[in-house]
């Protein structure tokens, strides 16, 4: 019974992460189409995606206790996000219109962090958390690249106005002094430790909550 239970909360876990990681991107990832705002919304963009990758992944990895499966977790993720994508696409929205975060390389330095430090936890929270936040606006940046000639696409489906939560107080020419990937990076890194803090006490809880 303890097995199955196991199985059950884990599976069970690792589907609303991966379905909520899909919404989130659905609302978030569509960055480029706010033409006024692009930058600071890559940043809003760029803080909840490493704090959701970095929850699960290393939940899955405490839980599993093998390096690798944080790979495997953002893979899951990725895979749900291209099925989203898919059915926006189907909608007759454009093929870039929801941009799929790159989360596998960050998870890929979570697993080797936990690799390098013989399986240490702390190790994993601190330094693998840190990484996760540093590396993965950089890594989403490819997103930026990739998109055929994002002025167009902009303009052709505009979203001038943003949503009232991520509207930035008194915006200006060059706010963030133009570095997105600098400021997503700077949120993240501090976010994510917490953040990766609590998967690994998600985890304590889990085990506790099944052995009652």
């Amino acid at each position: 019974l303890m097995v199955w239970l196991r199985r059950t909360t884990h599976y069970l876990f690792i589907v609303v992460v991966a379905v909520n990681s899909t919404l989130l991107t659905i609302n978030a990832g569509d960055y480029i189409f706010y033409t006024d705002w692009a930058w600071t919304s890559f940043v809003v963009f760029s803080v909840p995606q490493s704090t959701m990758l970095v929850v699960g992944a290393i939940y899955y990895m405490l839980f599993t206790g093998v390096p690798g499966t944080a790979t495997y977790y953002a893979t899951i993720m990725t895979i749900y996000t291209w099925v989203a994508k898919g059915a926006w696409f189907s909608l007759g929205y454009p093929y870039d219109f929801t941009a799929v975060p790159v989360w596998i390389p960050s998870a890929m330095l979570l697993d080797l962090t936990c690799w390098a430090t013989r399986r240490n936890k702390h190790a994993a929270i601190i330094i693998g958390g840190t990484l996760v936040g540093l590396s993965l606006p950089l890594f989403n940046m490819i997103n930026l690249l990739l998109v055929r000639d994002p002025l167009e696409m902009a303009f052709k489906y505009p979203r001038p106005t943003l949503p009232p939560y991520m509207t930035p107080i008194e915006p200006q020419v060059g706010k963030f002094y133009n570095s997105p990937v600098a400021l997503g990076s700077d949120a993240g890194a501090v976010l994510s430790v917490p953040i990766a803090a609590l998967g690994a006490k998600l985890n304590t809880w889990t085990y506790r909550w099944m052995a009652a």
